[in-house]
């Protein structure tokens, strides 16, 4: 009786487990509004309304005026997962990581690219550095250096959804596009805002949420 009561406990002990890692993702689109974002919109009068919205589910951004909308706290130590597909054409976006102050349009922190045919990979915004990043001897450092993704793109048409999946732990970003390691940077900024961008085109975001890494 004693050994049956012992594996219960167990049992239930591990259901409650796996019940509080499930918990613990947060979903930073709720599907019905954008409430719980702020938004950056580098033309000021403009309605950050009227750039970035939700029709049918799904958040849609128009690509003009530039700018992102972007957590309201800040993450450390996560594993962001994201979907997204052009609308009409592909275009240009990205996913903002590691902000450490969101006023400007391209604010200090690690956008990953999803400029088509490059998602994947980084771009140092506004001072931002990664350990991978090597600038050539004797050249200026540019605007905003690239740390190359790893593979050729591996990215779907206009019309079909991709996945972006971030790995944070301690600095270090894994990113992942469909499912196949693209790129790995190494940061000394180990927490900031997370953003979606609106840069060039219709794109649209359905998955957006958080877990924090384990």
């Amino acid at each position: 009786m004693k050994r049956g009561i012992f594996l219960l406990s167990a049992i239930v002990a591990a259901c409650m487990t796996v019940g509080s890692s499930h918990a613990q993702t947060e979903d930073l689109f709720n599907g019905k509004d954008l409430s719980n974002w702020n938004f950056v919109v580098a033309d000021g009068n403009t309605p950050a309304e009227d750039v970035f919205s939700v029709q049918d589910g799904v958040i849609l951004v128009q690509g003009n005026p530039f700018g992102y909308m972007y957590t309201k706290k800040k993450y450390a130590d996560f594993t962001l997962e994201v979907e997204w597909a052009w609308v009409d054409k592909p275009s240009n976006s990205g996913i903002f990581l590691m902000i450490s102050d969101p006023k400007t349009p391209f604010p200090n922190g690690i956008e990953c690219q999803l400029h088509a045919g490059d998602a994947g990979d980084f771009i140092l915004l506004e001072g931002a550095d990664l350990a991978e990043y090597k600038q050539p001897a004797g050249e200026d450092r540019p605007k905003f250096p690239v740390v190359k993704k790893r593979a050729d793109s591996n990215e779907k048409p206009v019309g079909e959804w991709n996945k972006a999946k971030i790995e944070v732990k301690d600095g270090v970003m894994k990113v992942y596009i469909n499912d196949l390691l693209q790129n790995t940077g190494t940061s000394n900024v180990k927490e900031g805002y997370i953003g979606l961008q609106s840069e060039g085109g219709l794109i649209q975001f359905r998955t957006v949420k958080v877990t924090p890494a384990g």
